[in-house]
């Protein structure tokens, strides 16, 4: 800065700042703040240490404190008392004034009484054979009728994905649930045989009704979080697989529609489809064990292979896969705040299950 204010006469001041690489804005700027006197540079502090004349006095702040946490005004929102009293005649200040002595007292937000934020535990489920745990849910179904949706329920085993049962209905009830359940339980005899079932929070899963009749038939009912679908991922997996089908109509004609191309599917699905998730055999065949079988006959192709051209397998001699030997849903991961040997238990809506999570959780 002082080069450029001791510059040779006669040369221009931008060419000096051209030379020196600064910008002229930021020297006329130096220029005008040396050229300026004391009062000048006070006027320009900033002003927030400043009274502002148009404020309120601390008694009328007091006032307006007096009606906002009075009995009858405490839980209502500003906005309703400063209508009030309008109403009444009365003004003490404008809406943003009572805002703003609320959110100076830290008193912002709602001012009625709330619920206290709820924690679910997390379900944490474990199948090492078909028939220990089950998994079910409800999906719609669109018809042509714009607006008019049919229910889809389905109950899979979770260790084979097995569909053990299914149904298309007009309606979605706790009653219908019950139809099912007991049908399913009946026809795997598996009544006090400490079957698992999880589900979501739907109207039909919670249902005092259907609660009771699991509990009579000795059944464990397990529940996903609110609005965390990751905790049923079976079920919602079988129904992706289900809507994106080549063949789904995408709307049905009605239920006799529905209920054939889901018996269609459900026969393809359980005995035809190699899942993924099962080392690419059938549902079927993991459910009745025949997959041993089938590995067999697998390994025996590979080895057959391998035998004669062993040098396309770089990595050896090729193992053919297995199903997981488990399936579990929400796995407890390993940190310093569970104990090694802490078991994977089924979480369920008992209180013996309940506080089996708050001992090893």
């Amino acid at each position: 800065m002082t080069l450029v204010l001791e510059r040779p006469p006669g040369l221009p001041l931008a060419a000096a700042c051209r030379a020196l690489a600064l910008n002229r804005s930021f020297v006329y700027a130096k220029l005008r703040a040396r050229s300026r006197t004391p009062e000048q540079i006070a006027a320009s502090r900033s002003r927030r240490g400043c009274v502002q004349p148009r404020a309120l006095s601390e008694q009328e702040r007091n006032d307006i404190r007096e009606v906002l946490y009075a009995e009858e005004h405490r839980d209502q929102p500003p906005a309703e008392i400063h209508a009030t009293l309008l109403e009444q005649g009365r003004y003490l200040g404008s809406l943003s004034t009572f805002h703003r002595i609320l959110r100076a007292d830290h008193t912002q937000g709602d001012r009625r009484q709330q619920r206290p934020p709820r924690h679910h535990a997390t379900p944490r489920l474990l199948a090492k054979a078909p028939n220990e745990v089950w998994t079910w849910d409800i999906t719609k179904l669109a018809t042509v009728q714009r607006g008019e949706y049919l229910s889809l329920y389905v109950i899979l085993d979770l260790y084979s994905r097995y569909a053990l049962a299914w149904m298309v209905s007009r309606k979605e009830n706790s009653a219908l649930a019950q139809q099912l359940m007991t049908e399913a339980i009946a026809r795997y005899d598996l009544a006090h045989s400490n079957l698992t079932l999880h589900q979501d929070r739907g109207s039909p899963m919670i249902a005092r009704g259907y609660l009771d009749l699991m509990a009579e038939f000795g059944v464990t009912c397990s529940h996903s979080r609110p609005r965390v679908s990751n905790d049923n991922p079976t079920s919602e997996s079988q129904f992706k697989t289900l809507k994106y089908q080549p063949d789904y109509p995408g709307r049905f004609q009605n239920v006799e529609h529905a209920r054939r191309w889901c018996d269609d599917y459900f026969a393809w699905y359980n005995h035809q489809h190699h899942h993924s998730g099962l080392a690419f055999y059938t549902p079927a065949q993991v459910f009745t064990g025949q997959h041993h079988e089938i590995a067999t006959v697998r390994q025996t192709a590979l080895d057959a292979q391998y035998c004669k051209h062993p040098e396309r397998f770089v990595r050896g001699a090729p193992r053919v896969a297995l199903p997981p030997a488990e399936v579990i849903i929400n796995p407890v991961e390993p940190n310093t705040n569970t104990s090694a040997d802490a078991p994977l238990v089924n979480f369920s809506t008992l209180p013996a299950a309940r506080e089996a999570m708050k001992r090893y959780l």
